[in-house]
């Protein structure tokens, strides 16, 4: 599969995701702009098949409903990025746009939950005052890990009683 056909496959798993195109002639229709998007960006050229695709791996990673959510907001925040900053704004981008500011609409702020997984990431836990504070809060997260845990189990145990298999 080549890159260009990446860039599509993700914009229809966001879309189809979302359930915002069950009807496939908004996708046909999506997959014409997105043609002559790809020849706007001469996505053709031979260097966009190196390194791999750049979304669609990622997506394989994140398979939790809310999850995914996160991470394809993200996605469409920098699809927005990339075609909000095209000097021309040709028809065929202005409808890919709209699209996408629609499916924004739909999404949870993932923006929001991806600062605090950075956060998270760059917390200097060789420190003695950051150790000290996550000493202090280490039953409090165990306690939202164990809520968290039975939750889960009871809702697996009451879905298994449901189904008359």
């Amino acid at each position: 599969m080549t890159c260009q056909t990446y860039s599509f496959l993700v914009l229809s798993v966001i879309m189809i995701y979302f359930g915002r195109f069950g009807n496939s002639l908004i996708l046909a229709q999506l997959q014409g702009d997105i043609d002559q998007l790809k020849a706007d960006f001469n996505s053709s050229h031979s260097d966009v098949a190196d390194g791999g695709p750049i979304f669609t791996d990622k997506l394989i990673n994140w398979t939790e409903r809310n999850e995914k959510r996160i991470i394809l907001s993200q996605i469409v925040s920098m699809y927005l990025e990339m075609l909000e900053k095209t000097a021309e704004k040709k028809a065929h981008t202005r409808h890919i746009v709209e699209e996408l500011y629609t499916l924004k609409a739909s999404l949870p702020d993932g923006l929001q939950k991806v600062k605090d997984l950075m956060d998270l990431s760059k917390v200097q836990m060789s420190d003695l005052r950051i150790q000290r504070k996550a000493a202090n809060e280490l039953f409090s997260v165990l306690q939202k890990l164990v809520e968290t845990s039975t939750s889960l189990k009871r809702k697996r145990s009451q879905s298994q009683r449901r189904c008359k298999c």
